[in-house]
């Protein structure tokens, strides 16, 4: 007979635990599993049958992918993120945020001005939540698996090529080694022998999830390359094989996803590595040229 799952003291334990039984779990009980780990307030906030509407499951799934984790039931889990938003006095949610401004700013006959206060909004949001989603503890991880690298190589197609062309641009003026794995050509899959395992693969990518990165991601792991991802999921497809993460969630306003935060992270990880390599050198941080 199989012994029970114990449940996790702390939200934080519990989205571990989710990213590492991800795969395994049915697919129902997965759009429930990336909502908790997208949407961490509104599970502490939200009743059961607003989070199972969101989900697009029945109230029961909740229950019972709650079970499946140890606890009693869906209320005793919520518990953990609702102490945990008490604890860390955290505003409301980044998607209620949205939804909020979506709501009230739906006219179709908007000005021009109008139109661009909405998306100003938007990606103040965006870039507030970035310090929710990306800590303090994530940007030194990065920032010391930048530099530890023989060679930065970078991938990033689609809406995520313009983060990816930045990064790649932004760390050679900083004096790091690296590469855009650009698929010019068709030739990406080539470009990829060229990883080897004392390099390091940023991957940019976004819902919906790019192919070629994935297929990058996971030929660079098989070359034994370390991955970064920077994605807007814990369990999306390059998240899940990266050794770190760093969700960023851009904001959504009328259809059309920005790309604020992404790049202010972008330049936030360069600037970093640029003075942690000059107090290594004893010399001024060469920053990347605008």
């Amino acid at each position: 007979m199989s012994k029970a799952p114990v449940a996790p003291a702390t939200a934080d334990e519990l989205c571990a635990e989710i990213v590492l039984r991800y795969e395994s779990l049915s697919k129902r009980l997965k759009q429930i599993a990336r909502y908790i780990l997208d949407e961490p307030n509104d599970i502490a906030l939200e009743t059961l049958a607003v989070i199972a509407s969101r989900c697009d499951v029945q109230p029961s799934t909740i229950v019972r992918f709650a079970k499946s984790f140890g606890f009693e039931g869906a209320s005793q889990m919520q518990r953990l993120f609702r102490d945990g938003l008490l604890s860390n006095n955290m505003a409301l949610g980044y998607s209620e945020r949205v939804r909020q401004l979506n709501e009230t700013t739906s006219s179709d006959k908007a000005k021009p001005a109008d139109l661009l206060a909405e998306f100003v909004e938007g990606n103040i949001l965006a870039l507030q939540n970035l310090l929710q989603t990306v800590s303090r503890a994530e940007i030194r991880a990065a920032v010391d698996l930048i530099a530890k690298a023989h060679t930065v190589h970078v991938v990033g197609f689609r809406r995520s090529f313009p983060v990816a062309s930045y990064l790649v641009y932004s760390l050679l003026q900083a004096g790091k080694r690296a590469v855009f794995v650009d698929g010019v050509a068709g030739l990406a899959m080539a470009q990829v022998q060229a990883i080897g395992p004392q390099d390091l693969l940023i991957a940019v990518s976004y819902h919906p999830y790019a192919g070629e990165t994935v297929a990058i991601v996971e030929a660079a792991r098989e070359n034994g390359a370390k991955v970064l991802a920077i994605s807007d999921s814990l369990v999306s497809p390059v998240a899940k094989p990266a050794d770190l993460v760093l969700q960023t969630r851009e904001s959504e306003v009328r259809k059309f996803r920005s790309l604020s935060a992404s790049m202010c992270l972008a330049q936030a990880l360069v600037i970093n590595f640029a003075f942690e390599a000059s107090k290594e050198k004893g010399r001024r941080p060469r920053a990347p040229k605008a």
